[in-house]
């Protein structure tokens, strides 16, 4: 998924119904969605977002630092 993917605008999380955010992939990491709000990660898999509720992980403090640094503009 690219960052001017027009699926960005439209896709929601699934459990505030907020904007996710593209996380791209890095060296070692894949991509990712994510709501800073909730500080929930839905994993890109295959180009495919993961949005069920139960494929989000919740982010420590010290990760989310990272992850908003690592949020495409």
């Amino acid at each position: 998924m690219k960052p001017d993917d027009p699926l960005l605008k439209i896709l929601a999380c699934p459990l505030d119904k907020g904007p996710l955010h593209l996380l791209p992939e890095e060296a070692g990491q894949q991509g990712a969605l994510y709501n800073p709000r909730l500080r929930r990660r839905y994993p890109i898999v295959d180009g495919i977002p993961q949005l069920l509720p139960s494929s989000g992980e919740q982010v420590p403090d010290d990760a989310h630092e990272e992850l908003l640094k690592r949020m495409a503009p």
